[in-house]
């Protein structure tokens, strides 16, 4: 299980907390992480997403290997920004501070700069709450939350069933991959950058087919059970929220109120420091 991406049981107050609550705080979170570009309110809660991270007390080489495959694909993102839209961070501050030129086209600006490390902030914030909310949460007690709230129960089984499969993927993954490197196709950081690329995208065709399979399987347990017979159904992990989801709930209620007040308190969602 070392490196997965997983539910682990541990004795804290996050992982106290309903799996409503933290899905809550999890869309809360992102939504006003997506929707402001003010720096200030990123910084902040970018500081407050690695505390969290910190308090669930998620090890960093369970995530270890997701997060650089992330970074890998926010480089990319960035370079595409670049590529294609090199004066954007201009038009949204409405200034151009030029720091070198390459080109007519292409030349390097603290405006887009900025603009792009905003988006790498962006980033930042989201990732914690992601593995916190997949580490930290048990997909049975999660669905049992859902259905207390007035969700199907037919949704919830589905989100539990995605998060529970989450490292049985990781597994086929690795499994494929060391397949894949037995018969000579080199895949570790020896290989080149692009040529790597190319091997690991070749997994996911066997990865795909290794999860139709498995969903056939789930799907066909599952009628036969009788799954989804009745319109109701009883939860052995139902877990009713305390003060301490009251709390968390409340406080994200207001933290992302205040957030965004403060992002579209002049009418623009992005934050000026160019602005003279």
């Amino acid at each position: 299980m070392a490196g997965m991406i997983t539910y682990r049981e541990k004795d804290c107050f996050i992982h106290r907390l309903s799996g409503l609550t933290k899905l809550v705080f999890f869309l809360l979170w992102t939504i006003t992480s997506m929707l402001t570009y003010d720096t200030r309110v990123l910084c902040v809660m970018l500081a407050l997403s690695l505390v969290i991270f910190g308090a669930s007390r998620t090890e960093w080489k369970q995530v270890a290997s997701v997060f650089k495959m992330i970074m890998v694909f926010l480089v990319i993102n960035l370079l595409a920004i670049y590529a294609f839209s090199p004066e954007e961070g201009c038009r949204i501050y409405k200034s151009t501070t030029v720091l070198r030129r390459f080109s007519a086209r292409y030349t390097i600006t603290a405006e887009q700069l900025f603009y792009e490390a905003n988006i790498a902030v962006k980033y930042f914030t989201i990732i914690p709450a992601v593995f916190m909310f997949i580490t930290a949460t048990n997909p049975s007690e999660f669905a049992a939350s859902l259905s207390r709230i007035g969700v199907h129960y037919n949704i919830g089984y589905s989100f539990a069933i995605a998060l529970r499969y989450i490292p049985d993927v990781q597994n086929d993954f690795r499994k494929i991959k060391s397949a894949q490197e037995a018969r000579g196709i080199e895949m570790s950081k020896k290989a080149h950058f692009m040529s790597r690329m190319k091997s690991m995208a070749a997994i996911l065709f066997p990865l795909i087919f290794t999860s139709m399979d498995r969903i056939d399987v789930v799907s066909s347990a599952m009628e036969l059970r009788g799954f989804g017979k009745k319109k109701k159904r009883t939860w052995y992990s139902g877990r009713p929220l305390k003060a301490g989801d009251y709390a968390v709930l409340s406080c994200t209620v207001l933290f992302c109120t205040a957030a965004l007040a403060v992002t579209y308190r002049d009418g623009s969602r992005f934050w000026n420091p160019f602005r003279h």
